[in-house]
């Protein structure tokens, strides 16, 4: 139906739909900040796995529907790309904390132990493109063993919390996960109803940009690859965007890492619920080698976040420590390398 709309119209809608997104998403930071103090789990694991999982819901109904439709380059890019660019978030979030940079005033051992997770998870998905194409009920092995995997690292963070083996050096820079007064005096229901309407909204807008992102790549002519990793995923990822600057600025710093680093993680789950839903064959083997290229980009942006947390350094040009300019230029690297190889936008 989309599909047969004027090329404007679906740009109309792709707007649409990340307007959506963008409105919404702003109203789950501060709901999973009130979360953190109501339940007491904490803002690194209320990020990693609520607020992660929230601002990831757009993302992965985007490729879970652009897998069932048959276009397996876009539902993975859009996947995958989103890891990459949620972490550039993160330095633009960075730039409006100017007391100290993120990644020394939020570091937590919970958000270390994501990350790490996550460049695990990230190298299994690349091993997979790599291996050999293998399908069972046409569903690879590795979308069984990424989602397990997942579930443990869960364990192991909830686990480093409770019984951490670790802590960072304390500086007067160092923020801590303290309650706030204002979010406990709000009832957990509320918090709950509210999120869960929110969440309606950005799931739906989710839909929206899956479609209508589908159209635009056969309409435009543009590779699957630009569409999906340059695109919809960062239109799916503005809920990561908005939560962690609105984190940031509402001083819950871990929150806003631990945001950024969980749902990328929870974001690997995008390519096995992908792999289900193509229905014709590994979805690991459908993609293309700038797909590849994504996977690189997103596990090298990762390590250099996990450096930036374990160095810590204080201050750096512009608010942004070196570490997230290195990301910066990762990330451009990988983009300008992907547009050249699909020949331009």
């Amino acid at each position: 139906m989309i599909g047969d709309l004027a090329v404007h119209w679906q740009l109309a809608l792709f707007v649409f739909g990340a307007g959506v997104i963008l409105v919404a998403g702003s109203r789950l930071a501060v709901l999973a900040d009130r979360l953190a103090d109501q339940t007491g789990l904490g803002e690194a694991l209320v990020g990693a796995v609520v607020l992660g999982a929230a601002t990831s819901l757009s993302g992965s109904i985007t490729s879970v529907v652009t897998a069932w439709n048959g276009y397996p380059s876009l539902s993975f890019s859009n996947a995958v790309g989103g890891i990459a660019v949620q972490t550039l978030f993160l330095v633009a979030a960075d730039a409006f904390y100017r007391r100290a940079n993120l990644e020394h005033a939020a570091v937590s051992l919970a958000n270390i132990m994501s990350g790490v997770i996550l460049v695990v998870l990230l190298a299994i998905i690349m091993g997979a493109t790599l291996g050999p194409d293998i399908a069972i009920w046409n569903i690879h092995p590795v979308s069984i063993i990424v989602p397990a995997g997942y579930l443990v690292g869960l364990r192991l963070v909830r686990e480093a919390r409770e019984a951490p083996m670790w802590s960072p050096y304390e500086t007067d820079a160092t923020h801590h996960d303290d309650e706030d007064e204002e979010n406990t005096s709000h009832s957990l229901r509320s918090t709950l109803v509210v999120g869960l309407i929110v969440l309606t909204a950005v799931g739906a807008a989710g839909w929206l940009v899956a479609e209508t992102g589908s159209a635009l790549s056969q309409s435009l002519g543009m590779s699957e690859t630009v569409v999906g990793g340059l695109f919809t995923s960062t239109v799916t990822s503005l809920p990561e965007l908005v939560t962690t600057i609105a984190a940031v600025r509402h001083r819950a710093l871990q929150l806003a890492v631990g945001g950024i680093i969980g749902g990328n993680a929870f974001d690997t789950l995008f390519t096995a619920a992908a792999d289900v839903a193509y229905r014709d064959g590994s979805i690991y083997h459908a993609i293309t080698r700038s797909d590849q290229m994504l996977v690189a980009v997103a596990i090298a942006v990762t390590g250099v976040l996990l450096l930036g947390l374990l160095r810590r350094q204080r201050s750096g040009l512009g608010g942004v420590g070196f570490e997230g300019w290195m990301i910066v230029l990762i990330y451009a690297a990988g983009v300008a390398a992907i547009v050249t190889a699909n020949g331009g936008l």
